[in-house]
C-alpha cells in the first residue's frame, strides 16, 4: 500500500492551529481522504499523562532537559502507537504540532542545541518526518492574549521574550525546511486563514 501523507501545523502560542487542523480536516474528509488528526504533546493514553506534567503550571521547577525528554517521550509514542501505522495504511495523518514544536519552544525559545535536539527527535521519531508543514503566523502578544484568556499552562506562562524567540524559532525553522515548509500569514478571519491553507494544500496535492 503507497504510504500515506503527513502534515503538520505548527505556531506559537494562539495562533488558531486547532481550529484550522479541524476545519482542514472536515475538508480532506469532504474530498473522500483517510484523515487521522492527532496532537502534541498526547495524542495516546501515555503522551496525555505526559502531557499533564509537561502543562501543569505547579511544576515550575523542571529542568529544560526533563523538559525535553518528556515532550520526545510522549512523540516516540504517538509515532509507534498512532502516526507510523496510520501512513502504513496510507492515511492523511494531521498533526497539531510535532518536531518542530520542540525546535522551536526547547531549542530557540530555551537555548538548547538544535543539533541535540534534532539527533534526539530522529531516534524518538523512527525518523519520520513531515511532508509538509503549515506555519500560521500570528503576533506574539497577540497570540499570546487570546491563548491565555481562559488559564495559563506552564508553557504559556513563561515571559513574553521566550514567546518571541519561540517565534523567530519558527521563522527561522521555515528559513532552514524551505522543502517542507510554508508560511501563512494567520491575522484574518477563520474563513479567509482556511482558504489560505486550501491553496497551499491544493498546490502540494495536485
Amino acid at each position: 500500500m503507497h504510504r500515506g501523507t503527513f502534515i503538520t501545523l505548527e505556531g506559537a502560542e494562539g495562533c488558531g492551529k486547532t481550529t484550522q487542523i479541524d476545519l482542514l480536516a472536515g475538508y480532506l474528509r469532504n474530498k473522500n481522504f483517510n484523515v487521522l488528526v492527532t496532537r502534541e504533546p498526547g495524542g495516546t493514553r501515555i503522551g496525555d499523562e505526559v502531557r499533564n506534567i509537561l502543562l501543569n503550571p505547579e511544576l515550575k521547577e523542571m529542568n529544560y532537559r526533563t523538559e525535553v525528554l518528556l515532550y520526545t517521550a510522549s512523540r516516540a509514542q504517538l509515532v509507534s502507537e498512532i502516526i507510523a501505522p496510520a501512513l502504513e495504511e496510507g492515511k492523511m495523518v494531521l498533526s497539531d504540532r510535532y518536531i518542530d514544536s520542540t525546535f522551536a519552544y526547547q531549542g530557540f525559545g530555551r537555548g538548547l542545541p538544535l543539533s541535540k535536539l534534532i539527533d534526539i527527535n530522529r531516534w524518538a521519531t523512527q525518523d519520520i518526518n513531515p511532508d509538509l508543514t503549515i506555519l500560521l503566523y500570528f503576533p506574539t502578544e497577540d497570540g499570546l492574549k487570546r491563548a491565555t484568556v481562559k488559564k495559563t499552562d506552564r508553557m504559556e506562562q513563561e515571559d513574553i521574550e521566550f514567546h518571541r524567540r519561540v517565534q523567530d524559532g519558527f521563522l527561522n525553522l521555515a528559513q532552514l525546511y524551505p522543502d517542507r515548509y510554508q508560511v501563512i500569514d494567520a491575522a484574518g478571519s477563520e474563513e479567509e486563514v482556511h482558504k489560505k491553507i486550501l491553496k497551499v494544500l491544493e498546490e502540494f496535492l495536485w
